[in-house]
């Protein structure tokens, strides 16, 4: 019997595996490729039911369990960002508004200006019209992650007379 046969017609399939056309061998039932075969157990391996495949060290089920793994924490991310959908609402486009190369200590840079024009934190952010908070990230060196747009840049630069773009 040829290989992937399906036991039709002309054939003895009763000792013969579908898979491989091997006669004369214990036959076992396996899901193969979306088709339910017999099969001998050196074929068995390629079973694709849970549990089957008994050669097989159960790294058909550990690929789905990783896609499945996979899939569950790109749900999560998704509602985590669906959730937080208000954030984005706001009209904010960061495309118009991109953050600029900085010079390497940026956030030392501005503290350190910002304190010998004798400003706290809360002082500079509202003299440039910005949250604290984004002021902060710019001071700590997290602009990127904090989505600083190039605006509070330069209104920072200006309003302290400081280079925080790299011009390079």
């Amino acid at each position: 019997m040829a290989k992937y046969s399906t036991g039709g017609a002309g054939s003895s399939a009763s000792d013969s595996c579908e898979l491989c056309g091997a006669e004369n061998v214990d036959l076992q039932t396996a899901s193969v490729a979306g088709a339910t075969l017999s099969v001998c157990s050196e074929c068995a391996q390629h079973d694709e039911t849970p549990g089957g495949g008994s050669d097989d060290g159960g790294s058909s089920r550990d690929e789905r369990d990783r896609k499945r793994q996979a899939a569950q924490n790109a749900a999560r991310m998704q509602d985590a960002a669906s959730a937080d959908a208000g954030h984005w609402e706001d009209g904010a486009d960061y495309d118009d508004d991109q953050l600029p190369y900085l010079v390497s200590d940026y956030g030392d840079v501005l503290v350190e200006a910002r304190q010998d024009a004798g400003l706290q934190t809360e002082e500079l952010a509202e003299a440039v019209d910005a949250d604290e908070s984004d002021v902060l990230a710019v001071e700590q060196g997290r602009a990127t992650q904090a989505n600083v747009g190039g605006s509070l840049i330069a209104a920072l630069e200006g309003e302290l007379d400081v280079q925080l773009v790299d011009s390079e």
